[in-house]
Order: C-alpha cells, then sequence, then structure tokens
C-alpha cells in the first residue's frame, strides 16, 4: 500500500496512514493489545480470544485497505475542506492527522465489533466498543508514530 500511495497523484494522511497499518509491526502490535483487550473485558477464554483476535483483524485490515483511505478522503470533501479554508492550511495539518487516526481507530472497531457480534454471536455492548476503539487507537498510534518517525521519502 505504501507505494501506492508514493505513486498516487493526490495523496493524503488517511493513504498514508493506512500504509503504515497493514506493516508486520503495527499488526502483531495490534493483535497482542486486542488480545488483551478480549480477555480482560469480554471475559474470553485465551484460546477463544486468540480466534476472535486473528478473525476480526483479518477482516479490519483487508477492509481497512478501502475504508480508511476512503474515510480520510471523505474527511477531505468535508469538514477538511472548510477547515483549510479557514485556517488557510492545506492537507497535512495537525487537525486532519489526528481525524485520520480516530477515523482510523473508528472504522477498525466498526469492523472488529460486527465480527465479534455476528461472527461470534458475541455481546458488544457500548461499553465494550469503547474498549476496542482504544485497543485500536495503541495499534493506529503506533502507526502514526512510525511515520514520525520515519517518513515516506520522497520520490
Amino acid at each position: 500500500m505504501r507505494e501506492l500511495a508514493i505513486l498516487a497523484d493526490v495523496v493524503w494522511p488517511s493513504l498514508l496512514l493506512e500504509g503504515r497499518l497493514s506493516t508486520v509491526a503495527a499488526i502483531v502490535i495490534g493483535l497482542f493489545v486486542e488480545l488483551i483487550a478480549l480477555r480482560g473485558f469480554f471475559g474470553l477464554h485465551w484460546r477463544r480470544a486468540a480466534v476472535v483476535d486473528v478473525a476480526m483483524n483479518a477482516a479490519s485490515t483487508l477492509l481497512g485497505l478501502v475504508l480508511i483511505p476512503l474515510s480520510g478522503f471523505l474527511w477531505e470533501i468535508f469538514p477538511g475542506s472548510l477547515i483549510y479554508k479557514i485556517f488557510n492550511w492545506g492537507t497535512f495539518n495537525p487537525v486532519t492527522w489526528t481525524a485520520s487516526v480516530l477515523l482510523a481507530a473508528l472504522v477498525n472497531t466498526a469492523v472488529e465489533s460486527q465480527v465479534i457480534r455476528y461472527g461470534f454471536k458475541i455481546k458488544v455492548t457500548k461499553a465494550r466498543f469503547w474498549i476496542l476503539f482504544v485497543a485500536n487507537l495503541v495499534s493506529v498510534g503506533f502507526a502514526i508514530a512510525s511515520l514520525l518517525i520515519s517518513p515516506v521519502p520522497d520520490y
């Protein structure tokens, strides 16, 4: 995905972020954090938590390849374009990066909660949804940190 972002004529933060979310390190961190969340807040035994964890992350990774850049693109249309005009900012600004992180975590949480609910018949309460959201923020936070530490090279 990173190569696609580099070759794109138009690049926005969510597109770059998705490339980092698909890295082995971000996936492993996400699996670990969400395994702990499934065990601790959903009350699943380790083995079942691991199966649910892998299934929901496989779904969110595959769907996230499209949905996360799409969510960022929709942000760019509105409200991003309005914010850019008001503050005379470009696409790569702190508000858009923050929105990209929150939208990525929200997209992943929405997909994963549906896998848990319909695929494993486990109740997803509001509290459990937000626990998953926080767990997803950890892996998305790692991905954004990796962009800060090692930005995408100019080509």
